[in-house]
């Protein structure tokens, strides 16, 4: 079997810890493996590393190869990028095709495609419920799982059946989601699901015709910006009468809200759940999330306070599903904050802002070891570089230099120059740029080693 990872999409329901630049299956969730290393980990060990592909945007690239460089360096030559940004039907498509023309794989496969952002719980129980899947998608069905509910969720989409799929329901008012809890003939849709290739590309031409799985993988590419953005659910699932569903008795989430994030978290003595630094008197049921910053709580119950470096999120439990609607009045405003944090993360490292006002900004910057920036030039800026850590290869026009910890350098306005890190550890320097405009698109590039225009 295959194993397709679905890891562009830009969740914006736990805002602001997940944004447009970082979202939350990049993230980690009270330990150092985030959500997508956890979704790869999860098969690893029962399937080869050789029956991965992962497939996401531009955007999130090179975020997608740093953290599987962590855990399975040899998947960092199975990323497939997405020619631009589309739903899941003609991202799968895209793999498919992948899968069919260039990694030579027939189409007697199964293949089982998942969500990068999910939490699963025992691994081996969702394991033993994929291998069933295995055996029934040969058998000309497409194999979803869902989840039986414990509660009236309103986020999440749900399936009616037992076996056979009668009905997809998306994301109902509380009132039916109560009935179908009560009802046991729902599952809340996990969006996990196996199809068998063969059966897959008929029932898509049956379907969805507009996206054909089929075409060679380049001609495919080369007509992606026409296929229609449609999700997998619509352009297929809903409609075919070949899709069943099998229960999936885990313990699972989406993480989709922040009330599903206090919900798997653990918790102390008052029912609440603190990550970073807390201290909190008479507060319980309470989710509390922050950094560095001291965040203290004196009364308070059943509230849930999210603090980043740059916003803080208050509100209630039960009305984390908003989110979306504040973030959405954010971006009405333009405000950067739905889309960067003050870090930001780049193929050669990151860097953080750490002050910002009329005609200056200071940063630190970090550049990962044998990385450098592109050849450059800034219209509008000069930058002045010391180094607090590691040492740096510094090219200034015509001339290079190599500079050391407390020491520094000019760059002035208008130079061509680059950074480099030609070390083994990470190369740590503090940023000052001065200038009438500060902002991060004054860089017109003549050379970089990622493509990146």
């Amino acid at each position: 079997m295959k194993i397709i990872i679905l890891a562009g999409g830009s969740g914006t329901r736990l805002w602001p810890y997940s944004r447009k630049c970082y979202p939350k299956q990049f993230l980690h969730f009270g330990d150092k493996k985030t959500l997508l290393q956890k979704t790869i980990e999860r098969f690893v060990g029962t399937y080869a590393l050789s029956d991965f592909l992962i497939v996401t945007n531009q955007d999130y690239y090179h975020l997608v190869k740093s953290q599987v460089l962590e855990i399975a360096p040899e998947l960092a030559k199975q990323i497939l990028v997405e020619p631009e940004k589309k739903n899941t039907a003609p991202a799968i498509a895209l793999g498919l095709s992948y899968l069919r023309d260039v990694m030579q794989v027939s189409d007697d496969e199964n293949v089982i495609v998942c969500s990068s952002d999910h939490l699963i719980a025992p691994v081996d129980t969702f394991l033993n419920a994929v291998k069933k899947g295995e055996s029934i998608a040969p058998q000309g069905k497409h194999v979803i799982f869902g989840i039986r509910p414990n509660k009236p969720e309103t986020g999440y989409g749900y399936i009616k059946g037992k076996y056979e799929v009668e009905a997809f329901i998306e994301k109902p008012k509380l009132e039916a989601a109560q009935k179908y809890v009560l009802s046991g003939d729902y599952f809340w849709n996990s969006g996990i699901f196996i199809f068998h290739i063969a059966t897959f590309i008929e029932e898509m031409s049956r379907f969805c015709p507009q996206i054909n799985p089929q075409l060679p993988f380049q001609e495919f590419v080369s007509r992606f910006s026409e296929l229609p953005d449609i999700s997998i659910d619509y352009a297929l699932m809903e409609k075919s009468k070949k899709t069943v569903v099998i229960a999936l008795d885990v313990s699972w989430s989406d993480v989709g809200s922040w009330d599903s994030v206090y919900e798997i978290m653990e918790k102390d003595s008052n029912q609440n759940v603190k990550i970073g630094n807390v201290l909190d008197i008479d507060t319980k049921n309470c989710l509390i999330m922050g950094g560095k910053r001291l965040i203290s709580t004196i009364g308070l119950e059943d509230m849930l306070v999210v603090e980043t470096e740059d916003a803080l999120f208050i509100g209630k439990k039960g009305e984390s599903q908003r989110v979306k609607s504040l973030v959405e009045e954010l971006v009405k405003l333009k405000r950067k904050e739905p889309d960067e944090h003050l870090t930001l993360h780049r193929p050669w490292g990151k860097f953080t802002i750490l002050e910002e006002g009329d005609r200056y900004k200071i940063k630190r910057i970090t550049v990962d070891p044998n990385q450098r920036l592109s050849l450059q030039m800034h219209y509008h800026r000069s930058e002045h570089w010391v180094v607090v850590k590691g040492t740096a290869k510094v090219t200034i026009g015509e001339e290079e230099s190599i500079i050391h910890e407390n020491e520094s350098i000019y760059v002035p306005k208008g130079c061509v120059h680059r950074l480099e890190n030609p070390g083994k550890v990470a190369l740590q320097l503090i940023e000052v740029q001065v200038g009438e405009y500060v902002g991060e698109d004054d860089i017109v590039r003549f050379q970089d080693d990622y493509a990146r225009h």
